[in-house]
């Protein structure tokens, strides 16, 4: 038991992917700022637009490069993991869909990465939510879209906010979750639910405090998401993210973590609250066998009404569905989105 809070505590610190500048020397290439190589097969543009917050997103925008302007598309709306950016796993996503013949976006949350929002570094479900359907926005106006073939990937954390936009946007005609976390789960509980009652009021009592400093101040107060070090005592979910957030494999600068205050607001986060009325849109939940988020996936499954669909990737953890091409189901996501969005 000890060593179950132990792991709830560290995942929690985890994944809100809090990483203050750490690894400075790992850059990347600036002519082309992604953690996955770019495809010659597509064609990619950076583009900009609003939310209902009057914040304005980045996102980028990918293209198949045999693309008749003249014909319409279905589109696939790609969000990165909670703290994650763009650069990484979400834009591989979207590259990857748009070689297959879909055009592929993949967005900054606002409060992350190149996205707007004051000040950065806090979270709010709602506007993540929010994000999705901004993003449905933009690319269903697009002349070459088919605005009613449109669909979401969402990764991580962002599982859980695609979910919650699809409940209220019925714009999105499916959704696909991969390695999803509930992230208000996550903060109330802890992994595998271990923190009890209450140990969670306390936290509560001690982020009103936090927020009073805030206030005074006028400057949030960040936290790491993982230990700046890993020794033979970490554990194995610690391990898991810093071999992928801290190292070149995924590290990227804007690639940063939220306000201490901001696991209040997420504590009050219920994603899967109104999942049963995404229904009969198609739900397809991709997680990995040995993923220790497994779980998140497997309990949405049970909420969610037909069609739905679990997915489990063999030989695959949690990260390896963050960049592993070879473990992800990509084959899988195409087939389900060609089916679902004709």
């Amino acid at each position: 038991m000890n060593h179950e809070r132990r792991q709830g505590k560290t995942v929690m610190a985890v994944c809100a992917i809090l990483i203050s500048g750490l690894m400075s020397g790992c850059g990347v290439d600036e002519s082309w700022d992604k953690t996955f190589a770019k495809s010659e097969s597509v064609i990619h543009q950076k583009v900009r637009f609003k939310n209902r917050y009057d914040i304005t997103l980045v996102a980028d925008l990918y293209l198949p490069k045999n693309i008749d302007k003249t014909k319409t598309y279905p589109a696939i709306v790609a969000g990165h993991p909670y703290g994650g950016v763009k650069e990484q796993s979400s834009g591989l996503y979207a590259q990857t869909m748009a070689e297959r013949g879909f055009v592929g976006i993949a967005f900054d949350n606002s409060f992350c990465g190149e996205s707007g929002g004051t000040p950065h570094r806090i979270a709010s479900p709602e506007i993540f939510a929010e994000d999705f359907s901004a993003a449905v926005d933009y690319i269903g106006t697009r002349p070459y879209v088919d605005r009613n073939r449109i669909g979401v990937i969402g990764i991580c954390g962002s599982g859980g906010f695609s979910v919650s936009a699809a409940a209220i946007d019925h714009r999105i005609r499916a959704i696909a979750t991969v390695s999803m976390y509930d992230m208000g789960r996550t903060y109330r509980k802890g992994f595998r639910d271990v923190i009890p009652f209450e140990q969670r009021m306390k936290m509560l009592d001690s982020l009103g405090e936090m927020r009073w400093q805030e206030f005074v101040s006028g400057k949030v107060q960040p936290t790491d998401g993982y230990p700046r070090k890993i020794d033979a005592n970490s554990d194995p979910v610690a391990r898991e993210f810093h071999a992928y957030y801290a190292q070149p494999r995924g590290y990227h600068p804007r690639s940063t973590g939220f306000s201490v205050s901001s696991m209040g607001v997420m504590m009050n986060f219920f994603p899967f609250s109104q999942i049963d009325t995404i229904s009969p849109r198609p739900i397809l939940f991709v997680a990995g066998e040995n993923a220790h988020s497994r779980y998140y996936s497997e309990d949405a499954y049970k909420l969610a009404k037909e069609p739905k669909e679990l997915y489990i990737v063999k030989g695959a953890g949690h990260v390896d569905l963050y960049d592993q091409v070879h473990l992800i189901p990509f084959d899988k996501l195409q087939s389900f989105f060609t089916k679902n969005l004709k």
